[in-house]
This record gives structure tokens, C-alpha cells and sequence, in this order.
């Protein structure tokens, strides 16, 4: 049995995931452990290791009046996350979280997009530019990259409509008939430049945690994204070593 499947860490992602999703809002107390166990389908002490989990994450705080989300938790989700809600709920946002789409255009790409869409010369692509925000909190800027010709199925891809945004990703596989099967994100740190700290309220040189991801299908990629993120918030991920040959 790997860790992913261990019943505690499937419990610690159900709740992680609620977290994240805004369905547990911040401050808020989690039913006592007995009860929370019982609706989880799993016994008391499974159900403290994933509480032990979260808590080393970072998600929750204990006292003796009980377990609560933390107050303004230092996490954001990672692209994964992100993703899979989408998919899962029909919006990229979690609960109280807010999203600005500044720009949704079509144009020439540079070189490196261009290659990774694997385009002719003068073909072109959707460019969208968003940040997001959670109260006076800016908790991430993002610039997502998509086929032209995907903007004549869905047409909410040249739209900064705050309505239509969220579900972009869903929209697309539903027009296209394409799948999300693979992806890879690689992410460093380095130091926000004018553009980068002028949307999430830093000076210019402080330092963010910035990234790109990459989705695709058997016909290529879908969606290219860059991001960056303040250096106060953390990006966890699981993953699995299965699909991984032993050395002979």
C-alpha cells in the first residue's frame, strides 16, 4: 500500500481538499474527532493521523477547545489542485476567492510558446492575464496560454467576463471533445519584477515563488500557464512511483 493510499492520507486529502476549496472556511471549528471519524467513514485514531498531517501542513491548528481551519493559511493550491476543481466543481476558485481576467487576446507568441504548441510561423494563440485574491489578499497572478482555434468554440476565451472565467478549462474539453491526460509543472523561486509585484501588492525584487504548467492530450498540449505566487504561501503535491520501473 502506498502513502496515497493509506485510508489517513485519503482522509487528510478530503479535508485538505474542502480547505482549498473554501467549503471550510477559515476559523472554522471541525466537528469533534469522534464525529468527524464517523462521518468518514474510518476509526478514531486514523482520523487523528490525518488531522496530524494537516496540521504539520500547515491547514489546521489544535487547542483545548478544539480543531480549526488555520486563520489565513500559508498553502495555495498547486496546479494540480487548481485543475482538478475545475473539473470537479466547474470553477478554478475556491470558495471567497475572487478572479480578474486584465487581458484575453489573440496574438503571435514568443518562440518557447510557440514550439510547445508546436505552431507554424505567424500562427497565433490566445493569451489570457489573471490574478487572484482572497479579501485585500492578492494570492496569485497567472498568464494561461491556449490554441487559436480553440476561441471559436469558446468564445469565453476572448472575454474578461468575471462570470464566464472561472470554468474556462471545463468549457474547453466539453467544446473540444479534447482530454486532459498528462501534465508537469516546474517551479522556482526567484525575484518579482515591475509587472509581477505592481498585481500582487509587492516591491519590485521581493522575492515569489513562480511557476509553469503544462496539460495535455494525445494531440498535443491544451494549456500552457505561468505563475507566480508571494513567498509567504507554500505548494504541496502527492504523488505516486508506481508507473516508475525498478532498476534491474
Amino acid at each position: 500500500m502506498t502513502d496515497t493510499e493509506h485510508p489517513y492520507m485519503q482522509v487528510a486529502e478530503r479535508i485538505r481538499r474542502r480547505i482549498l476549496d473554501g467549503a471550510l472556511g477559515e476559523g472554522e471549528k471541525l466537528p469533534a474527532q469522534r464525529d468527524l471519524a464517523k462521518s468518514e467513514g474510518v476509526s478514531v485514531a486514523t482520523l487523528g493521523k490525518a488531522l496530524d498531517q494537516l496540521q504539520v501542513e500547515g491547514y489546521i491548528t489544535t487547542s483545548r477547545k478544539g480543531t480549526f481551519v488555520a486563520n489565513a493559511p500559508e498553502v495555495a493550491p498547486s496546479s494540480y489542485d487548481r485543475i482538478t476543481r475545475v473539473l470537479r466543481t466547474g470553477s478554478v476558485l475556491a470558495e471567497g476567492e475572487s478572479m480578474i481576467v486584465t487581458t484575453a487576446e489573440l496574438i503571435k507568441p514568443p518562440q518557447y510558446v510557440a514550439e510547445l504548441f508546436d505552431l507554424d510561423e505567424g500562427d497565433q494563440v490566445v493569451r489570457r492575464q489573471w490574478h487572484t485574491g482572497k479579501g485585500q489578499q492578492r494570492t496569485g497572478l497567472y498568464v494561461t496560454w491556449y490554441p487559436a482555434h480553440f476561441a471559436a468554440s469558446v468564445p469565453e476565451l476572448l472575454s474578461t467576463s468575471r462570470q464566464s472565467s472561472p470554468g474556462i478549462l471545463l468549457k474547453i474539453q466539453q467544446a473540444t471533445g479534447r482530454r486532459i491526460t498528462n501534465g508537469r509543472d516546474d517551479i522556482h523561486g526567484r525575484d518579482a519584477d515591475a509587472r509581477e509585484a505592481s498585481f500582487l501588492g509587492l516591491r519590485i525584487g521581493a522575492p515569489i515563488l513562480a511557476g509553469a504548467h503544462r496539460l495535455w492530450d494525445d494531440q498535443g498540449v491544451i494549456e500552457y500557464g505561468e505563475w507566480c505566487l508571494p513567498s509567504r504561501l507554500a505548494v504541496g503535491y502527492e504523488y505516486s512511483f508506481e508507473a516508475v520501473p525498478e532498476a534491474s
